[in-house]
């Protein structure tokens, strides 16, 4: 029997907020994969920090926390770590004049699983972190 796996959230003790994560347990996982994420936005220069022009308001945002699974007969576990801005909150051209979302190209993850399958390879994982792949 073959056996697969997947690379699915753990759902047990996930916390919902930042200071949650202070709290946990997991303190130093959770720590660990907030820098991951804050390192990856800064690399990619998906935002800087700027004076708030007179009259505008802040958006808030929000991090999201994840467990994921590692391979089978690993016990490893991942934690991921997502920020996201509360764009539901601004009203186009009074809050914002451009849009930036950061996503994959769809040719680039076909290249990818065509050379997965043109060297007859075994694709394990896809882990798109922003721009950057790793295939393990």
């Amino acid at each position: 029997m073959d056996m697969v796996a997947y690379a699915l959230p753990v759902v047990d003790d996930i916390p919902s907020t930042y200071p949650e994560t202070i709290l946990s347990s997991e303190s130093g996982n959770w720590a660990g994969a907030i820098e991951e994420e804050m390192q990856s936005l800064k690399k990619n220069k998906t935002w800087k920090l700027e004076q708030l022009p007179k009259g505008k308001k802040a958006i808030g945002c929000k991090w999201v926390f994840v467990k994921k699974e590692g391979f089978p007969n690993k016990e490893d576990v991942r934690y991921k770590a997502k920020l996201f801005a509360k764009g539901f909150a601004q009203r186009e051209r009074i809050d914002y004049n451009e849009v930036f979302s950061s996503v994959v190209k769809h040719s680039s993850i076909r290249i990818l699983l065509a050379l997965v399958a043109q060297l007859n390879l075994e694709l394990a994982q896809l882990d798109v972190k922003t721009r950057s792949y790793t295939v393990i």
